[in-house]
């Protein structure tokens, strides 16, 4: 199950959406962004998805300890709880990669982002 937290906030941990979104977006990706993780290697659960927000370029989930920034080119670096994040975004979608464990087994994987 600890991957499963992992995943949801990979991407973060790469982007738990909000109601509401800023009126004056203070970067061209802030808003709510639905994550998917996929398994490449490892003992982690093989997928899974979760809403996220990004707001003034910072990577926010409420409940978890995400800490991830998105540059002004999309440039997306993200740690959860031992977990890493990173890739790109360009206009309404992205991709990268993540890592990270579970049961202290090594796990990795590709992630996809689609604004919402």
């Amino acid at each position: 199950m600890r991957f499963g937290r992992i995943a949801a906030f990979c991407a973060a941990s790469v982007f738990a959406g909000t109601l509401a979104v800023p009126a004056f977006a203070q970067s061209p990706y802030d808003g709510n962004w639905h994550v998917t993780i996929v398994t490449k290697s490892g003992t982690c659960e093989p997928t899974a998805s979760s809403l996220l927000t990004v707001a003034d370029g910072k990577i926010t989930a409420p409940g978890a300890n995400v800490s991830g920034t998105i540059g002004r080119e999309g440039l997306v670096k993200v740690s959860i709880n031992g977990a890493y994040a990173n890739g790109q975004l360009n206009g309404n979608a992205g991709s990268g990669k993540w890592n990270g464990a579970s049961a202290g087994i090594p796990c990795s994987g590709r992630w996809e982002a689609s604004r919402q």
